[in-house]
């Protein structure tokens, strides 16, 4: 279960600290997903990056499976994001010196070796329609195509919790549709905890847990 619990952030300024996120709580459990909406600098991304680990509150707890990931070293902070979280951006970042294969293949690089990498590696990519791909360099694939390759990275160390910071924002609307219908499917296979950042209605049309973040508040949509 992910348990975000009255989180706060703030950022110094010039003319004192600056809010982005004020009393902001959050809870899924597995198989659970949920959009979040809202303006540009609202915080979507940072509450994005609270809860996967990599950006610490002000204030407030971030939980997953019983585990609070900002009590670790960095050592073993490093470790649990790539034990237990899969992160899906808009800008696909993946490696233009690795082939498809090794993209996807790159999160199972640190930590013990996993044997069975490989074949899941390939079982995504056809599962995201790139079996034929797997040898191509990411300048020799579509937009479209490299965020298939990037949502099959994120899974391929079967996460309990899946981040992705709009996912779609920059893909043409075929592309985009491909991508969430791979990503609903997937999460539904895998049963993640799924959280998506967009500014696509009809992205956040298709979760059956919706929020919007405005004014540092988090509330339902509609609400």
């Amino acid at each position: 279960m992910l348990e975000i619990s009255q989180v706060a952030k703030q950022y110094p300024s010039a003319r004192g600290p600056l809010t982005v996120l004020s009393d902001v709580s959050l809870g899924l459990r597995r198989g659970e997903a949920a959009a979040i909406m809202g303006p540009s600098g609202a915080g979507k991304s940072t509450l994005l990056y609270i809860a996967g680990g990599l950006e610490p509150p002000t204030a407030g707890t971030v939980t997953l499976d019983g585990a609070d990931p900002y009590q670790l070293g960095e050592k073993e902070l490093a470790a649990f994001r790539n034990q237990k979280i899969g992160f899906v951006f808009q800008d696909h970042c993946l490696l233009p010196q690795c082939s498809v294969l090794e993209n996807v293949l790159v999160p199972t690089l640190v930590g013990d070796a996993d044997a069975e990498a490989p074949r899941r590696a390939r079982e995504l990519l056809d599962q995201v329609g790139l079996a034929d791909r797997i040898d191509h360099r990411p300048s020799e694939l579509s937009g479209g195509e490299k965020q298939r390759v990037a949502l099959a990275r994120a899974l391929i160390r079967r996460p309990h919790l899946l981040l992705c910071d709009e996912p779609t924002g920059n893909l043409d609307e075929a592309s985009a549709e491909m991508v969430a219908d791979l990503l609903m499917e997937l999460h539904a296979r895998q049963q993640t905890m799924l959280i998506v950042v967009t500014h696509s209605a009809a992205l956040a049309a298709r979760f059956p847990l919706r929020y919007e973040l405005r004014h540092a508040n988090l509330y339902p949509a509609g609400a």
